[in-house]
């Protein structure tokens, strides 16, 4: 029997689902997939479920989610040193900044853990990190100065966005040349990029038009989801280099390559672009990719870590096809069944039957 296609995620059998207590009416195909791959390797590791209470006070178990005594002792988080900088990082995080410890704790599906999981060892190697984004973003770096999460250049100053916006990560650099550069990163797992839109400012229309990052400025497709959160972060990129803070950047989006949803709109985002020399540049980077760049950087246990978690989906595969073939049914003759007597055919009547 032919074997799956390993590019196309499986639609999963819901009572696979509820099985493993990860079972979402409204969840994706990837999203779907990516919450069982996470209760996966939960269970693999003999980690307790946690529990989820909706906005109505029903309190029920969900497998992506970590019980609260694993989540407070760092299972999100593949090293324990991976953990202590997350924890250090958001005790010093800037102003204002939205970190959601609660979430990043014991949600196995939320991006920021895996921002963390990602970074936080090239924040901690800095000749890995220059192998890494030199891989990912050539030229741009030939020294990694710092690693920082959740980070802003000023919340609401009219500088830049004039609002909360800002990066996942943001890795500061110097180039071959001596300039000072920035890589500006948003990390994607299993969202669509249909998150709740941003209140419009009169600040977007002038650093849309402003920026020469469009072809198009006035654009609504930008203003909507799923592309607004692309564009409001790629114009706070261009607005430091506006600004004189930096002399040139990348934005770099890092989502998997089965997610169709953000792929679809990265590409719908690059199509708008002017790429104009000296313009901040937009980088689509699969989130395999990047695990492959730290693997040739020199950190393959990371790498195959990174993967295993986040990107191998074999054992949703190998579940979802034993579900499917493995499935009792009763054993069935080729023989066509009898006829019900009702069914069976009459005797001719006779002819002289048929005259009466």
């Amino acid at each position: 029997m032919a074997m799956h296609n390993p590019e196309l995620l499986p639609l999963i059998p819901e009572r696979l689902l509820r099985q493993h207590h990860v079972y979402e009416r409204h969840d994706g195909r990837f999203r779907a997939a990516a919450r069982l791959l996470q209760a996966l390797w939960r269970e693999r590791r003999k980690l307790s479920e946690g529990h989820y209470t909706n906005a109505a006070g029903t309190r029920r178990r969900l497998g992506s989610r970590l019980a609260t005594d694993a989540a407070r002792a760092g299972a999100n988080f593949l090293t324990p040193d991976i953990f202590g900088q997350a924890r250090l990082d958001y005790a010093y995080r800037e102003p204002g900044a939205l970190i959601d410890v609660e979430r990043m704790h014991a949600n196995l599906l939320s991006s920021m853990p895996l921002a963390f999981n990602l970074l936080a060892p090239l924040k901690a190697d800095k000749k890995l990190a220059r192998r890494v984004f030199n891989q990912l973003a050539p030229g741009i770096a030939k020294d990694i100065t710092h690693i920082q999460f959740e980070h802003s250049p000023g919340r609401g100053d009219p500088t830049f966005t004039s609002d909360g916006t800002a990066f996942d990560a943001f890795a500061t650099a110097r180039a071959p040349d001596g300039a000072k550069t920035f890589i500006a990163i948003e990390v994607k797992y299993s969202e669509s990029l249909n998150e709740p839109e941003a209140r419009l400012r009169p600040r977007y229309d002038e650093l849309s038009r402003s920026s020469g990052l469009f072809a198009e400025p006035d654009d609504t497709a930008l203003r909507k989801n799923p592309l607004q959160g692309l564009w409001r972060g790629h114009m706070l990129a261009q607005s430091m280099v506006d600004a004189g803070i930096f002399d040139r950047g990348v934005f770099v989006l890092v989502a998997p390559r089965q997610n169709r949803d953000v792929q679809r709109a990265a590409r719908a985002y690059a199509k708008r672009l002017t790429n104009a020399d000296g313009k901040v540049a937009f980088l689509n980077v699969e989130l395999e990719d990047a695990i492959d760049a730290i693997r040739s950087g020199g950190a393959p246990d990371l790498a195959a870590a990174l993967r295993e978690r986040y990107v191998d989906f074999t054992p949703v595969h190998d579940l979802v096809r034993q579900a499917c073939l493995n499935t009792p049914r009763r054993r069935r003759s080729l023989r066509p069944a009898p006829r019900p007597a009702s069914a069976q055919p009459r005797p001719p009547r006779s002819p002289l039957a048929a005259a009466r």
